[in-house]
């Protein structure tokens, strides 16, 4: 998605990523490690707000620094692609020994918290994409959130929403509303 962004005129210089252990726990954890990499990035770049696209798991970590950290200052535009942001009944088939996996269940601690009062809080704008026909969120309606912009593409795979085009239109149009 990355080159998607760059040949729409996104510029290079100002599309980062962030990577994380998904072993470790969603919520004050790896949020804590995204805001500092949202600071270096902020300082790096000049920019008050940065934009978050997350993706599967990376949706709660995102979240949990919007709602609980700095984010709601911070985050101008946050999207979930094929995000667990109400759970999936999948992650019980890895909860025993993954710690990635136990926030992804339904009524987790993680889940539980960041659904709690609004779902959507603060001046970020929220954007969420789920398909149908996605084998890793079950149910596939878990994506969507009381008080975002909720889009369902057409029958994609959960990592094939990275690479399909119209989705990268949808993300670029929700990165850029006012």
């Amino acid at each position: 998605m990355t080159a998607d962004f760059q040949a729409h005129g996104f510029p290079a210089d100002r599309l980062f990523t962030w990577s994380y252990d998904t072993s470790r726990s969603t919520n004050e954890l790896l949020a804590g490690q995204l805001a500092s990499y949202v600071e270096q990035v902020r300082q790096q770049t000049g920019a008050a707000q940065v934009d978050l696209v997350a993706h599967s798991l990376g949706s709660l970590p995102t979240r949990w620094y919007v709602k609980f950290g700095d984010g709601g200052r911070t985050v101008a535009h946050w999207v979930s692609l094929a995000g667990p942001n109400h759970g999936t009944t999948l992650g019980y088939l890895c909860a025993l020994w993954d710690q990635g996996c136990r926030d992804m269940t339904p009524n987790s601690y993680v889940v539980g918290h960041l659904n709690q009062d609004d779902e959507t809080p603060g001046s970020t704008r929220y954007t969420t994409v789920r398909s149908s026909c996605d084998e890793q969120i079950a149910p596939t309606g878990s994506t969507a959130l009381s008080g975002a912009v909720n889009l369902e593409s057409a029958c994609l795979k959960h990592n094939d929403l990275l690479t399909d085009p119209a989705v990268a239109a949808a993300v670029r149009t929700a990165l850029t509303s006012p």
